[in-house]
């Protein structure tokens, strides 16, 4: 029973290798999210790198981390909003706590959910190569899935999304969601799924190696 507890004790100890990891992804959202790095902008939507960095995190640390680090990426979206992004400052101006929910809980659920699957896909993963891609891949499909859903259930109603729908030929709900959800995943899930998956794989290599208990 001892010997269950420290392991149970080891297993959930933040180390500071984790801690400085954390901290290193947290200034790298920082960087991309204020910086060209971090989006493209398109005509409608605004397509995000930034789950790179938070996909990273889910993975090589875990769900605990990518639920902070999404959650930071969904603050430095909400405050987008506040004259930097187009899209987002229109959605401001409708609804501000509507905005929020939009930006951050899906952002912070993303990771979070990044991190639990990869730690499903990953004891099945004989390769521990593979799943690091289908990580970066996942997270990418999570970002667009919970941001995307949450826009159309607080915003499909309103002139602002409308008048971007009558812009391109007056699509149905679901014609319209595929179609930005297909623009944000051809730019977005590649590059989270390659660079993803690459640095991952290379981190979790070199700085996660499990030390075995006496």
């Amino acid at each position: 029973m001892s010997e269950q507890l420290v392991a149970m004790k080891n297993e959930n100890r933040i180390s500071a290798k984790e801690l400085t990891t954390t901290g290193m992804m947290i200034a790298i959202i920082l960087l991309m999210s204020f910086t060209p790095l971090g989006y493209l902008r398109t005509a409608g939507l605004e397509v995000s790198l930034i789950t790179i960095p938070v996909a990273i995190g889910a993975m090589i640390i875990g769900p605990k981390a990518g639920l902070l680090l999404g959650a930071v990426f969904g603050l430095t979206s909400f405050y987008q909003c506040f004259g930097m992004s187009p899209f987002g400052a229109a959605l401001l101006g409708i609804n501000p706590f509507l905005t929020f929910l939009v930006c951050v809980p899906t952002r912070a659920l993303m990771g979070w959910f990044t991190g639990l699957a990869f730690k499903g896909i990953e004891k099945l993963d004989r390769s521990k190569t593979v799943s690091f891609f289908i990580g970066g891949l996942l997270a990418a499909l999570f970002n667009t899935v919970l941001f995307m859903g949450a826009l159309m259930l607080f915003f499909w109603n309103t002139e602002f999304i409308q008048s971007i729908n009558a812009s391109i030929g007056n699509l149905s709900f679901f014609a319209f969601v595929l179609t930005f959800v297909g623009v944000n995943g051809l730019l977005e899930m590649p590059a989270t799924c390659i660079v993803g998956g690459v640095v991952s794989k290379t981190l979790k290599k070199v700085l996660y190696k499990k030390i075995r208990s006496n």
